[in-house]
């Protein structure tokens, strides 16, 4: 059954200019002309087809779903799809050094450097130094036009990264008029408040022939910290079980209770130490007793003087992003295009963290200190103390802030057009740059505040005891109760750390593309080829002044590598027009590459599609793809780090292995000089050790298939039901191995000839570990599994129209083995916080006349906070073992003038849900949920 030629390539005009817009579903839309109706799907392939589908699944939102409620960042608003992780979203952005203000997105959960991000199908340059991680917040949402999901390895079609699939941001080509909004919105029951404005105008010029436009964007938020918010503003803790029965392991008797308005009793702002029981400081230096009440842990307690650490913790960071962009295109000739793109984006990001502390390391003060207060020396005196250890938090120093500002400029060439009637071809360079500054404020100078803290009276005056420090300008600082830092004490102290990026990618690449290369009597053969060339660059300087202060001292994640690739895809219709077979089609796709770091790397998939008939479709694909390590992974410099380890050469941790384990641990404890008798009193350690990368990596591999069916029964016209199983593998996974597995796997080896016991140091008089090195290695596997519904339903309701759509996800696999050769060994993650079994979407929208209705219910099932087999060995570990069921709400309605006038008003979080019980929302997986609570926004538009 061939389509009709006219229509053919009317349709596949419609689609390369961008005006086949999807709906809100990866299932149909619907172009027409006078006679007929033709359904096309969004592809996610390089080949147009007409009157057929390719057998990827992909889901695609359209442009105005992205901004229809009152997310200002696209990202934001991208995160919220259910395959899609939290992973880097604007509430958790902060929680590593560096990345403050970052949106990437992490298709499956499998790790952000695993999902490509494109742009019109072309690379993006990143904004992460050392990785392939494109912020999508740097992607002009008002030129949108839709986002295709493409689940599964799409290494072959689109290139190296690939290996959970690929975001695909599809621009509009042709922009004419002039398009203004301005978006204000604040929550509820905080001072919270986001604005967003945007901009954009375009023409044609020359009787049609070429097309200008530019687009301004700015978007803000405020910062959101947990004590402006009531849900957020309790401490919480757990807290030993004081009631638990001996060896229990009923769940219903646990060994923690979560408990709020708890904390650490044994460190604060004003400063506690233990002498004739815990004590703390008066705002005037006096002391006084800690109330403990009587539920207490160890140094935590309840309903007593403990310390709220959520003081420090933000809920949103403060957030600006000001975006520019011009484009243009003209045509040449009937057969040709020229078009150039350029973009400017200035993103500025602040993260409060916490201040300096002193806990398991207290700071030594002494008897004839200058700011002792009476009463101390007194007890000092009693006790026969020359000196105390005090905990604190050093806040009257200032919270530790860093503020992260990235510029990211990008610009694209090409030309595109056809040679004959059916070759179409696409060249193009593309040039990036990202420039990141990271600067850490409140950064302490170790040695310039135990100088400080050192005080004695002189004359009357308090100085610092150490003369060479006193004339190199030392400041003495009195700890004792808050307030009572000076300004200047604080700056001697303090130093302002800066390091800064440099990211640049070079693209020169093209296409060519034959959607109807040859007649075969089941239709046209497709075909499509390419070649590209890149160049990576990342360029990492950390600051000088980091040693010996508070902040990391950081490895420097700096390097290049180049790639060639040559690729192709074809389409081969098999049959069509025969029994239970409509058209039965098969898509073929390679590419090769040679990468300056890892050599030839090739990549495959095959793909089946199978109309049965009018209504049902079937389709299948498997596919080969690969990742590359990234500039960080390769040559990431040794930075600072910390490990809490066990160390498993201690008698205690050898009396519950089997003998025939013991024995060889203790031959090899003894073979690293460990004595026999070996048992230092922690139970665990902070161990600082290095971090970094591995010039000796190779590629991971992925292996992934999926099975589905997309259903449109004509007895319900406009209603489109697809399901798709899919399943992706990596071998080879680039992965550090924990500090823990380390030791272990040190000291279970046949010897100490082995690269873990290499990388750990040990004191060779007492045998305690002094130092850890961990690396990236080849030694992880992952895997996953799940299954995607999508149901879409476009209908007439009271001469209006209704477009509804359900996208769900049935996570039944996702799997991590540390040690990909040890298959019983693994973590199971399916149903734990931040990866739910079930999460779902569904959105409806009416509109009649010039009114626009909204609204949309997000779901995700109850997960566990532990793995199965953290509850395998522990299966009563606390009260709080899981968060519950969520659902979450926005709604908005709109009115269009006859003027080009547009108002919206919507509610986020209409019913105003709240957080799940004890959580901030600010984790990788917590990030899931909303913690800014109901917010209210209003849009005015204006086009014309």
């Amino acid at each position: 059954m061939q389509p009709n030629s006219i229509l053919a390539k009317a349709v596949r005009f419609a689609l390369i200019s961008g005006a086949a817009t999807a709906a809100l579903s990866a299932s149909a839309v619907y172009a027409a002309d006078e006679d007929s109706v033709e359904r096309i799907q969004v592809t996610g392939s390089r080949i147009i087809r007409e009157g057929a589908v390719a057998p990827t699944p992909v889901t695609v939102i359209s442009g105005e779903e992205l901004l229809a409620t009152g997310a200002t960042n696209i990202g934001e608003a991208l995160n919220q799809l259910p395959a899609l992780g939290n992973t880097y979203s604007l509430a958790n952005s902060g929680r590593s050094i560096g990345t403050a203000g970052l949106n990437v997105l992490d298709l499956r959960n499998m790790g952000t450097a695993r999902t490509l991000v494109l742009v019109d199908g072309k690379r993006h340059v990143s904004s992460s130094a050392g990785s392939q991680r494109v912020d999508v917040n740097t992607i002009p949402s008002t030129w949108v036009e839709r986002v295709e999901v493409i689940t599964g390895g799409a290494s072959a079609i689109y290139g190296a990264d690939a290996v959970t699939g690929v975001v695909n941001f599809i621009l509009k080509e042709d922009v004419e008029g002039l398009d203004f909004s301005v978006t204000k919105g604040f929550a509820d029951d905080s001072s919270h408040s986001k604005e967003k404005l945007s901009l954009s105008y375009g023409t044609d010029f020359d009787n049609g022939n070429g097309n200008v436009a530019f687009a301004i964007e700015y978007a803000g938020q405020d910062r959101l910290r947990s004590l402006d918010r009531d849900q957020t503003a309790i401490s919480f803790t757990e807290l030993r079980n004081q009631n638990q029965q001996p060896g229990s392991v009923d769940p219903n008797d646990p060994d923690k209770i979560l408990t709020p308005n708890a904390g650490y009793y044994a460190i604060n702002n004003a400063g506690v130490f233990n002498l004739d029981g815990w004590k703390t400081f008066n705002p005037d230096g006096s002391i006084r007793d800690v109330y403990t009440g009587s539920n207490v842990d160890g140094v935590k307690c309840a309903d007593c003087d403990s310390f709220n650490l959520r003081q420090f913790s933000d809920l949103q960071p403060e957030f600006e992003r000001y975006n520019i962009n011009f484009k243009s295109n003209y045509q040449l000739n009937e057969d040709m295009q020229a078009y150039f793109e350029a973009k400017y984006v200035n993103s500025q990001s602040t993260d409060y963290g916490q201040p300096a502390f002193f806990f398991g390391s207290p700071v030594t003060v002494k008897r004839d200190n200058a700011f002792l207060h009476s009463s101390l020396q007194d007890l000092m005196d009693e006790k026969g103390k020359d000196s105390i250890g005090v905990r604190l938090f050093t806040n009257g120093l200032g919270q530790r802030i860093e503020d992260d500002t990235r510029e990211t400029q990008r610009y694209v060439l090409g030309l595109k057009g056809y040679i004959g009637e059916d070759w179409e071809y696409d060249t193009y360079a593309i040039y990036g740059q990202t420039d990141l500054e990271r600067v850490n404020k409140n950064n302490m100078i170790k040695k310039n505040f135990a100088n400080a803290v050192d005080s004695i009276m002189v004359n009357g005056v308090a100085v610092c005891r150490d003369l060479e420090a006193r004339e190199a300008g030392c400041v003495p600082i009195n700890i004792f109760g808050e307030g009572n830092v000076t300004t200047d004490a604080r700056d001697y102290i303090n130093t302002v750390s800066t390091g800064t990026s440099v990211i640049k990618q070079t693209v020169l690449g093209g296409t060519i593309t034959n959607s109807m290369l040859y007649e075969l009597p089941a239709g046209d053969i497709g075909f499509s080829s390419g070649v590209e060339y890149r160049k990576e660059e990342s360029r990492q300087n950390e600051p000088d002044n980091a040693e010996g202060t508070f902040f990391n001292v950081l490895g420097e994640d700096s390097g290049e590598y180049d790639v060639k690739e040559v690729f192709a895809e074809v389409n081969i219709p098999l049959l069509a027009d025969l029994p239970a077979i409509q058209q039965l089609d098969l898509e073929l796709a390679a590419r090769y590459a040679d990468y300056s770091t890892i050599g030839d790397a090739t990549t495959w998939k095959a793909g089946l599609s199978w109309q049965l008939n009018d209504e049902l479709r079937a389709r299948s694909t498997y596919s080969r793809a690969i990742r590359a390590p990234n500039i960080g992974e390769l040559y990431g410099a040794l930075g600072q780090n910390f490990f809490n380890v066990d160390d498993s050469c201690k008698l205690d941790n050898l009396n519950d292995l089997t003998p025939e384990q013991a024995a060889v641990r203790k031959a090899n404890c003894a073979a690293l000089g460990v004595p026999s008798d070996f048992n230092s009193d922690y139970d665990s350690a902070s161990i600082e050790g290095l971090s970094g990368g591995n010039d000796q990596l190779k590629e991971e591999t992925s292996t992934s298939y999926t099975i589905g069916a997309i259903y449109q029964p004509d007895f319900i016209y406009g209603l489109s039901i697809s399901a798709d199983y899919w399943n992706i593998e990596i071998d080879d996974a680039i992965s550090s191995v924990s500090a823990q597995n380390m030791i272990d796997k040190c000291l279970d080896s046949s010897t100490i000839d082995n690269i873990y016991c290499k990388r750990i140091t040990r004191d060779p008089n007492s045998g305690e570990i002094t130092s850890i090195v961990s690396q990236s290695l080849n030694i992880a596997k992952l895997e996953a599994a799940g299954v995607d519904l999508d149901i879409g339903y476009v209908f007439d309701l009271y001469n209006g129209d209704v477009n509804t759509n359900l996208v769900l996800t049935h996570l039944l696999k996702r799997n991590e083995y540390p040690f990909q050769g040890e298959t019983d060994t693994y973590n199971e993650y399916a149903g734990y916080v931040g990866e739910a079994e079930w999460q779902a979407n569904l959105t409806a929208q009416y509109s009649k006349d010039n009114w626009g209705v909204y609204w949309r219910t997000r779901f995700i099932d109850e997960v566990s906070l532990y793995t199965p087999q953290e509850l395998e060995k522990n299966p009563n570990p606390s009260n709080n073992t899981s968060y519950g069921k969520y659902f979450i709400s926005d709604a908005s309605v709109s009115y269009s003038f006859e003027n080009g006038i547009k108002l919206k008003f919507g509610v986020d979080n209409l019913f105003d849900r709240d957080l799940p019980y004890g959580t901030t929302g600010t984790g990788a997986g917590s990030a899931s949920y909303d913690n800014v609570g109901r917010y209210y926004h209003a849009t005015f538009s204006f086009m014309m």
